[in-house]
């Protein structure tokens, strides 16, 4: 960040902030956000106006995503306006012959003006837009790329921060292919974004430009009838047939939670349509957490996956003798389960990798009863991401299916379903450990409303025709392919200089004997297989070529070890990486042995070592949330 500056321009403005400050008020219409810098000017406060205006908050494979202000480093209306016409210029240069587009919004703070200034931008640059929000309307996530897919269209746009605090927004990219961006649209678009910070004439004349589009058809509100076509899918690809309601036993017999999100409206339409179950009379709704709203006035943090935040609707469970609580994240991409275990009668959160396991098995026993020919014809294939659990992978082993492993994140995930499915593989399903579930009869994404239908599907046939718990299908898939046990955690990171710090050390400084790698780490842990996809190094390929794509923007480094005193069959698995959206230095632990206690006694060992011999917070003066 730039200093204060000690020169003063015209108006008592330092001379190194007066450019970006005039160019702010220059290209800014929107009277809030111009108040807010002024208001900073007013008050002196040069370091924040320095921070907000000197770097533009940067596109990456996730769009953009921060907290809402003023400042070319924010979320604003300006921001998304400059985006939109990179955007909109790079995909008119890819696709010059189907200029289509989709946009949906959920509740956000200003979700619905960010999705108004991308629908106006993108008509203004020649594309038909299908404007998913009408009338206060909100769709959930997944809508966008089931949208892309269905009409067409070369690009789409979901104005959402997911699970962020409330003080966030984002702005989220998919390609047409229905898959969000990978390389090397991601930094095409970014060049493209810098190449077009002019504002168009009619740039701030949204309502203008968007009653012009409706009236020549270049505008379309269609969400409604997408809606509807995404639940006709999801009941032709993912309902089983045989369930036709099953469980109602005339009381509910699980509870929902949107988490203050949209979710609830979608959710009730597609399982009363698609599995006749409705709500009060099949499942409850928290009702503190069923209505969107943008400031998420119950939880700390908007995330299912967060310590308590699930306590409203494990308590509605409890209240009337319900032993299943379902959730998704705000925007309805993301979904998580809470049970309560009947022979210890104590309620248990599954991890994401747990449900991620319970799905593949659900596949796998669905992909048995397929006919004989199709099988033949199409070979099973499921996937994951390479920070989640390898215990798909074991069990593609096992049962003789295709297994790809991925980089994180679904934009990687889907990418490669697509691959799969271009190869004459069967693919109906892929997971990250982030709750995160894709299901690609319906969409190349991660969808919770899917993975809820598909849930309840499993949970009833488990539990009707087969008399098996959650907890027995569990245990029945560790006595069969070994127990899998995590402990993921981060380190804050206050400076992003730290992260690249930790792994130069690694990769640098720390004892590496005769390899280009460290071959022990402390006394208790022993490398078997080393892969730096930021430097572009696998010790267990020919020439030592990683399996997977390297990124030297990005620091990622994943490690299998055998810990001292274990048994032959105990084995660690950890990747550590940078976050690209937080300031976390994450890292993903997972043991394998023949008992739960002690696979999960070796991955909190495996993070104690670490901690000790390369993040040495006591040095680097990293914080972390264990």
């Amino acid at each position: 960040m730039a200093g204060n500056g000690t020169g003063k321009a015209a108006g008592g403005v330092p001379a190194d902030l007066n450019g970006v400050f005039s160019l702010w008020l220059a290209q800014d219409s929107d009277e809030e956000t111009r108040c807010e810098i002024l208001e900073l000017y007013r008050a002196g406060r040069w370091c924040e106006l320095h921070e907000r205006l000197d770097t533009r908050l940067a596109f990456g494979t996730a769009g953009l995503r921060a907290r809402m202000g003023a400042g070319f480093n924010r979320m604003n209306a300006l921001v998304v306006i400059q985006t939109t016409q990179g955007l909109a210029q790079y995909v008119k240069k890819q696709s010059p012959e189907r200029l289509v587009a989709v946009v949906g919004h959920d509740h956000r703070y200003r979700s619905q003006r960010f999705a108004a200034a991308t629908a106006a931008t993108l008509v203004e640059a020649g594309f038909t837009v299908h404007l998913l929000n009408k009338d206060g309307k909100l769709v959930h996530t997944p809508m966008v790329p089931f949208a892309v897919n269905e009409m067409g269209a070369s690009v789409g746009v979901m104005i959402t921060a997911s699970h962020n605090p409330a003080t966030d927004n984002g702005y989220k990219v998919y390609y047409s292919n229905g898959c969000q961006i990978i390389p090397p649209h991601d930094s095409g678009i970014a060049q493209a974004i810098e190449e077009n910070l002019g504002l168009w004439p009619r740039a701030w004349k949204w309502d203008e430009v968007l009653e012009e589009a409706l009236r020549s058809g270049s505008l379309l509100h269609d969400g409604g009838i997408l809606t509807c076509g995404y639940a006709s899918k999801m009941e032709a690809f993912l309902v089983d047939k045989t369930f036709a309601g099953a469980g109602r036993n005339g009381r509910p017999w699980f509870v929902y939670t949107p988490m203050h999100g949209v979710g609830f409206e979608i959710f009730s339409k597609i399982v009363e349509k698609t599995m006749g179950l409705v709500v009060d009379e099949d499942y409850l709704c928290v009702r503190q957490q069923q209505q969107p709203d943008p400031a998420f006035p119950t939880v700390q943090f908007p995330n299912p996956e967060e310590k308590g935040a699930l306590d409203l609707a494990i308590s509605l469970a409890e209240s009337n003798d319900i032993g299943l609580v379902l959730a998704n994240d705000p925007d309805a991409d993301r979904f998580s389960v809470a049970y309560k275990d009947p022979s210890t009668r104590v309620w248990r959160q599954l991890t994401g990798n747990e449900i991620g396991f319970l799905f593949a098995v659900y596949e796998y026993q669905r992909y048995q009863t397929l006919d004989a020919e199709f099988r033949k014809r199409r070979p099973l294939a499921m996937l994951n991401s390479t920070v989640s659990s390898q215990m798909m992978k074991k069990m593609a082993e096992t049962e003789g299916f295709h297994y790809v492993e991925t980089l994180t994140g679904f934009k990687w995930i889907g990418n490669r379903a697509l691959d799969l499915e271009a190869m004459g593989y069967y693919v109906p399903f892929g997971f990250e450990e982030a709750i995160g579930y894709m299901f690609p009869s319906m969409e190349h994404d991660k969808d919770g409303i899917a993975a809820a239908v598909v849930f309840l599907q499993a949970y009833r046939r488990w539990l009707d025709s087969e008399k098996k718990t959650l907890s027995m299908i569990i245990e029945e898939g560790y006595q069969k392919y070994g127990v899998f046990k995590e402990y993921n955690g981060y380190y804050v990171v206050d400076e992003p200089a730290k992260t690249d710090e930790v792994f130069h050390y690694i990769r640098n400084e720390y004892p590496k004997g005769h390899d280009p790698y460290p071959y022990q780490v402390g006394n208790e842990l022993t490398v078997t297989h080393f892969r730096d996809l930021t430097e572009g190094y696998q010790s267990d390929t020919v020439q030592n070529i990683p399996t997977l794509p390297v990124d030297a923007s990005s620091q990622m480094i994943t490690v299998c070890a055998k810990l001292a005193g274990t048994n032959v069959t105990e084995t660690v698995r950890f990747t550590l990486r940078g976050s690209g959206t937080e300031p976390k230095l994450k890292v993903y632990i997972e043991a394998c042995a023949k008992t739960e206690e002690q696979a999960q006694k070796n991955a909190r060992m495996t993070w104690e070592i670490l901690k000790r011999e390369w993040f040495r917070p006591e040095i680097t003066g990293l914080t972390t949330n264990f």
